[in-house]
């Protein structure tokens, strides 16, 4: 690198005292030295703000007069940063003190790099991957998206097996490193998504633009997870099948993308069966709303529009079903998937 990039850590919170309390020291104790550190304050009703002020004076705030979301949040944020590169940031990750430079130095070394994404550790259990991100996202061709070292429920312990940075699919938004750029070229997350799912939306979008998406083994950070919506939650349910739907209609074409959404919605409907089986009504419910919310999107309009390139870079996206291949061929580990599966 002939000069030093502006970095930007943007941390989105709402009502994580606890959490600010916990990691800003970690990232405070960052190295890169053209750094600004950046709390987005998303309209918490707790302490949170006062706290900064008091403990960390060095922290800019940048206050929403309400909670936006996970993606209406951001946008907001980040209209107000000045940085070369921003790095999202979940308030619940501890990271090491030389993180950053790992992954700066892996998008300077290409053009048409726009998103990366370090090693996601579990902060409970720091010899295995995390659920959120793992060694780097991937989506089938329904679809449904998936991790190095994390397949559905199964995660994996880190033996190394993942060492290896290259391009990937999607980078997780639990750390997400974005060229300005780039995010502004995308026009930033779609509001619709509020939360779940809108970093693999946004990355997709910068693929079919013709850029590129990374994974930095050399870099890694210790997520812990869950903390805004419970795995149980009936509402991240909604969102999560909401969401796929709203990710396929954005990002394949029309044709294409009808094909897909009605193989989806049977799939889904098995998953109704599913959660009523195992009585869980309110996610079965979940997901009949999350239909009926997607058609009423699609009468109001879509998300951002950005210009397609003829050479969209479908790296990353696996041609066959993970769910075939994981639940009834008993494929429970990414390095048993063939790479000739793989565009």
């Amino acid at each position: 690198m002939t000069s030093t990039p502006k970095v930007a850590i943007v941390i989105l919170n709402w009502n994580g005292l606890k959490y600010l309390r916990e990691f800003l020291p970690s990232v405070m104790a960052s190295t890169w030295p053209n750094l600004d550190i950046v709390v987005g304050d998303n309209g918490s009703s707790d302490d949170s703000v006062n706290f900064l002020k008091e403990n960390f004076p060095a922290v800019q705030i940048i206050q929403n007069d309400k909670n936006y979301g996970f993606t209406g949040g951001y946008n907001r944020v980040l209209e107000k940063v000045e940085a070369d590169y921003f790095i999202l940031l979940n308030s619940d990750v501890e990271v090491p003190a030389g993180w950053i430079e790992p992954v700066i130095e892996l998008m300077e070394s290409d053009l048409l790099i726009a998103a990366a994404a370090p090693k996601i550790r579990a902060f409970a259990q720091k010899d295995h991957f995390e659920h959120a991100g793992a060694a780097g996202g991937f989506i089938d061709k329904y679809g449904y998206p998936f991790c190095r070292g994390r397949m559905f429920y199964e995660i994996e312990e880190d033996k190394g097996q993942y060492q290896q940075s290259g391009e990937v699919f999607w980078a997780t938004g639990a750390a997400m490193f974005v060229k300005k750029q780039y995010w502004v070229a995308a026009k930033g997350f779609d509001e619709r998504f509020f939360a779940h799912m809108e970093e693999i939306d946004l990355c997709w979008r910068l693929k079919n633009m013709g850029y590129k998406v990374m994974y930095c083994a050399q870099s890694e950070v210790y997520h812990v997870g869950g903390g805004t919506l419970n795995t149980e939650n009936p509402f991240k349910t909604f969102l999560n099948f909401r969401n796929n739907l709203l990710l396929l209609r954005n990002n394949l074409s029309f044709w294409r993308g009808l094909f897909i959404i009605g193989i989806r919605f049977w799939m889904d409907l098995l998953a109704i069966v599913r959660f009523l089986n195992e009585g869980k009504r309110k996610d079965a419910w979940a997901i009949s709303r999350a239909h009926q919310n997607f058609v009423l999107q699609l009468f109001k309009g879509g998300g951002p529009k950005t210009k397609r390139s003829n050479l969209p870079d479908l790296k990353g996206m696996y041609k066959r079903s993970i769910v075939w291949d994981f639940f009834l061929k008993k494929k429970h580990s990414f390095s048993v998937l063939d790479p000739k599966d793989f565009y």
